[in-house]
């Protein structure tokens, strides 16, 4: 069954200037239960929400099958971690996720390449590792609620 593992939202950019000078510190609750997404905004409380620039990409996925072991959000910096759902795959579609409060659908507009900040927060090698499986960004098209736990997933073009 498909999960959502995590959810992050967060108002701070915090990986700022070289990977080898580490990330500035997390602020307390960027990881969540649940997030309120709003249509062609994003996720409310995060630092690209309703950002014009960041409109067709405010909601990131990664899957945790992508990820060594132990790695989280915190450590990626995308907004969704699922377990069961190939999201890499899911570019130019329209992915439709419900966790229980109806659902909320999300067009996946492209890849989101990893970077070299990986190789500091989670291990060495994890941002060639990563290529190709860095997860997705996405543009909401409807409001919802997303929770962590079972979700259903449905995948239209």
């Amino acid at each position: 069954m498909a999960q959502i593992v995590q959810l992050l939202a967060s108002a701070v950019h915090r990986y700022v200037g070289r990977p080898a000078d580490g990330p500035a510190p997390a602020p307390p609750g960027e990881l969540v239960e649940e997030v309120r997404i709003r249509a062609g905004l994003g996720i409310v409380g995060d630092r690209y929400f309703g950002r014009p620039a960041h409109r067709e990409a405010s909601v990131t996925l990664i899957a945790q099958e992508s990820l060594p072991p132990g790695a989280d959000l915190t450590q990626v910096r995308r907004n969704v971690l699922t377990h069961g759902i190939a999201v890499d795959e899911l570019v130019g579609l329209v992915l439709t996720l419900d966790s229980g409060d109806g659902p909320v659908r999300l067009r996946v507009h492209r890849a989101a390449p990893p970077c070299a900040w990986l190789d500091v927060t989670v291990a060495p090698g994890t941002w060639k590792a990563l290529r190709g499986r860095g997860g997705v960004r996405c543009a909401p098209l409807t409001d919802g609620v997303l929770r962590v736990g079972p979700v259903e997933v449905t995948v239209d073009s």
